[in-house]
């Protein structure tokens, strides 16, 4: 574990913030990146009453799963097309050297 008075950057504590909301574990998060559990967590609440705060409307954006979930299968489709044109383009190069 790092030191007691170890001073992270915003940047970084954003990016674990992220990781977090991704895993939906904040111990594998601070596990993995050698944190304290607590502080995770802690940066995880403090984000998301700045969220409350900054947002007039009291929006939660962070619960958005349906529209997570539609932004995944989308890319995991187009991935699968992006392989299928490469494929395609791969065996057309070989028919026409021949």
């Amino acid at each position: 574990m790092r030191s007691k008075n170890t001073r992270y950057p915003e940047e970084f504590k954003n990016q674990i913030i992220k990781e977090v909301e991704e895993v939906g574990n904040a111990t594998l998060v601070a596990r993995k990146h050698d944190i304290v559990p607590g502080t995770v967590t802690r940066w995880v609440r403090e984000s998301k009453e700045a969220n409350k705060t900054n947002n007039p409307l009291n929006i939660d954006y962070s619960t958005n799963s349906s529209l997570d979930k539609e932004n995944e299968q989308l890319k995991k489709l187009l991935g699968e097309k992006d392989l299928e044109i490469a494929i395609l383009k791969d065996l057309l190069k070989k028919t026409t050297q021949r």
